[in-house]
Parts: structure tokens; C-alpha cells; sequence
């Protein structure tokens, strides 16, 4: 008995104490006329639910007999006794896509007329709710394999709401989960549109023009050396600026700020080398990272060498810094010693050729690709915190 924290309006009754068996019954279904074949096969995902196996996978993993296995059609609901990285007792999943079938390794149950089979995904989203209802009614095999009957796996209690209070539920998590796969899709898609457009905005194999320009821009592409471009410097002594360290892909941090713990010598902090917001930073042995770009005006380790330029938009350079073509086939030609002692030649790196074209050009495209950043950022900042509400709401919508 209880209520949840946080409830809809016009539900007032107590949510009740049961046995899950009193909401679900094991389904006897089985693939006896053999209706359904290989490609109808599905597997249950903790990210995707219940899927097809050749869609999500690309292949069946099924048995040499599809005879015996269990039928799943919409609204059903699996149980995959296989354990999962959060959910060592395995997850409870609804058939919200096509009906197929499942392996005997799967329980498939149908809902009574008091359950929406929604509401018992969403209930058991919730890892620690998952696991806490499973630990006591499995037994691991030898092969961590779940040693619990479908009969068995029914006999845990749950707190449920009467069916029109769980519709309602199903329904408001089903509406922001749509929002978050909107979001992410956003997101997705616009990294795909960068990954496009930076083929296509620089010259490819040995082309003197992108394929793709803005108007106004018509004068070939030339290539100089990395070291005509920007020019290293080693400003010391100005130990009143925050101490910096890389993170490769994420700019710069405060060294103090970094989830890696770093210890450093403060006495010392007079010979760090000091490095202005949107230069380029490389390490030693941060070939595999390439050219990572400060966020910020700060001192970085005598082991680490900044670049600056004049003549050159960082916006521009930086995707190109980090891009597979300039770390491979360009830097790590400038690598020597092995495994752990490697280290980048950096008198070499500065002869490496880098496109090059007028300060414009890179301008207009630097302010491209920062307004795609900018559309990746809030898509992935939305997703992120729509994430974070259903997180908070699947703890306190349920008693």
C-alpha cells in the first residue's frame, strides 16, 4: 500500500501491494504451426526494448528449429533471463513493434485485464526497482545463466495503481520518450551533416578547391607548412593564470577541475608556458589526440607546446587537427621511439603541409561549423536533461 510522490490529477486511491502473477500469466503461445520463421525472430535490448534480431543485429541467431519457440505478439510482455551490465538479474521488456517470436531462453507473458503491459516496462525501467524485485526470486547458474521457472519469476510483490492510473502513466513516458528520440535523432543527424560537410568543404586528393564553397570565394587552395601557419611560443612567468590541462576531443579544464586527479608542482608554476583561448596545444606524446584547442587563457606544463596564428581561424583548423587523414598519414609520420615512448618530433610536425586558404574563407566556414556545434550542443543538452526528468520522475511517480 501506499502513494507516489508525484501523481496526475484525479487519482487519489492508494496504490496496491500484489503479486506481479496477479497483473501477468505466462503465455503457452508457441511457434507449433511454425507461422512465423528466422526472420521473425527478436531479441530484447535494454536501450531499443523488443526488436527484430536481423534488424538490430544484422543477423538470427536462432536454432537450427524455430518450432518451440514462444509467440510475442504487441502488448506482451518478455523477460530475458540473461544478465545485463546494470541489470545482473536480467529486464522486463513490452512488445510495442511487430509480433515474433523468441527463444525458450525468454518468458513471454500476456497482461490481465487489470494491467497495461506499458506500465510494467516503465515500471521496471528503473534498474534499482528491476533488480531489487529479481534478486530474490533468481538463482545464477554456473554460466551465470538465471535459474528461475517464467512461473517463478511472477511471485515478487509489486506496488500498482488501479488500469487507469497505470494508462496514464504509460501514456506521459511514452510522450517523453518520443521527445527524447526526437532530440537525439536532432542530434544525431546534425553530426552526420558535419561529418558530411567537412568531406566536402576541404579539397580531397590533391584538389586545389572544395567541392562545396560559399559564394565569393573562387582563388585555389594552397598548401604551407604547419609551422608557416602558426608559430610556437613559450611565454613563461605568468603564474597569474590558471593552470591548464588537455582534454583531448573537450579543450581545455583548470587542472584542479579535472575528474583525473592530476598532481603538480605549484612551486614551479613560473616555467609553465602560457597559452591564450583558441590556440592549439599538443603534447609530446598526445599524437593520437592530434592538436587540441585551449578554452581558455592559462599556463600549461613545459611538456606541452602551444601554437599561435595571425593568419589562420582555430575554428577552421581545429575538425582538420583531429581528423583521421592529419593524425595518421600526416603526424604519426612524425612519431618516434615505441609503445609508451613515443614521443612527436616537433621540428618535424612543422613541416607537415596543411591546407591552406584566406583568412575570409576560414572565417566563413569557422562560423559554419561553430553554428553546427552550436545545433549539436542543444539538441544534446535537451536530450541530456529530458533524460534527467524521466530519471527523476520514474522515482517518484511510483509508490
Amino acid at each position: 500500500m501506499g502513494k507516489p510522490k508525484i501523481r496526475f490529477k484525479g487519482y487519489a486511491d492508494d496504490w496496491e501491494q500484489r503479486k506481479l502473477v496477479d497483473y501477468l500469466e505466462v503465455s503457452k503461445n508457441k511457434n507449433k504451426n511454425e507461422a512465423y520463421g528466422k526472420e521473425d525472430v527478436l531479441s530484447v535490448s535494454g536501450e531499443f526494448g523488443i526488436v527484430n534480431q536481423i534488424e538490430f543485429q544484422g543477423r538470427s541467431f536462432a536454432g537450427a528449429s524455430v518450432v518451440n519457440y514462444g509467440v510475442v505478439e504487441v502488448g506482451d510482455i518478455v523477460y530475458t533471463k540473461s544478465p545485463l551490465k546494470s541489470n545482473p538479474y536480467g529486464i522486463i521488456k513490452t512488445n510495442k513493434g511487430k509480433s515474433g517470436i523468441v527463444s525458450t531462453l525468454y518468458a513471454v507473458y500476456k497482461p490481465k485485464e487489470n494491467c497495461d503491459s506499458e506500465f510494467v516496462q516503465t515500471y521496471f525501467e528503473l534498474d534499482s526497482r528491476m533488480n531489487s524485485y529479481m534478486h530474490p526470486l533468481v538463482n545464477k547458474g554456473a554460466k551465470n545463466d538465471m535459474k528461475v521457472s517464467d512461473e517463478n519469476a511472477l511471485k515478487g510483490s509489486v506496488n500498482f495503481p488501479k488500469f487507469e492510473e497505470q494508462k496514464a502513466i504509460s501514456q506521459y513516458f511514452e510522450s517523453l520518450n518520443t521527445l527524447i528520440t526526437l532530440h537525439q535523432r536532432k542530434c544525431d543527424e546534425t553530426k552526420k551533416l558535419k561529418k558530411y560537410m567537412l568531406q566536402k568543404m576541404f579539397p580531397q586528393n590533391g584538389e586545389k578547391v572544395p567541392k562545396i564553397r560559399f559564394a565569393g570565394f573562387s582563388d585555389d587552395w594552397e598548401q604551407r607548412k604547419l609551422g608557416d601557419v602558426f608559430k610556437e611560443y613559450s611565454e613563461k612567468n605568468h603564474t597569474e593564470l590558471p593552470a591548464l590541462t588537455i582534454i583531448q576531443g573537450g579543450g581545455t579544464v583548470k587542472r584542479e577541475d579535472s575528474d583525473r586527479n592530476l598532481m603538480y608542482d605549484k612551486s614551479n608554476l613560473s616555467n609553465y608556458k602560457m597559452v591564450r583561448k583558441d590556440d592549439f596545444i599538443v603534447h609530446l606524446r598526445s599524437f593520437e589526440g592530434g592538436l587540441e584547442k585551449s578554452s581558455a587563457d592559462g599556463i600549461i606544463s613545459p611538456a606541452y607546446h602551444a601554437f599561435h596564428s595571425d593568419v589562420a581561424d582555430s575554428r577552421f583548423y581545429y575538425p582538420y587537427f583531429r581528423s583521421y587523414e592529419f593524425i595518421k598519414h600526416k603526424l604519426v609520420p612524425h612519431v618516434y621511439g615505441i609503445r609508451d615512448g613515443r614521443s612527436i618530433d616537433i621540428d618535424g610536425m612543422k613541416t607537415i603541409e596543411i591546407p591552406y586558404t584566406s583568412i575570409e574563407e576560414q572565417q566563413k566556414i569557422g562560423d559554419y561549423l561553430e553554428s553546427i556545434d552550436h545545433l549539436i550542443t542543444l539538441h544534446q543538452q535537451k536530450c541530456d536533461e529530458l533524460q534527467n526528468i524521466k530519471k527523476f520522475m520514474l522515482k517518484n511517480m511510483f509508490a
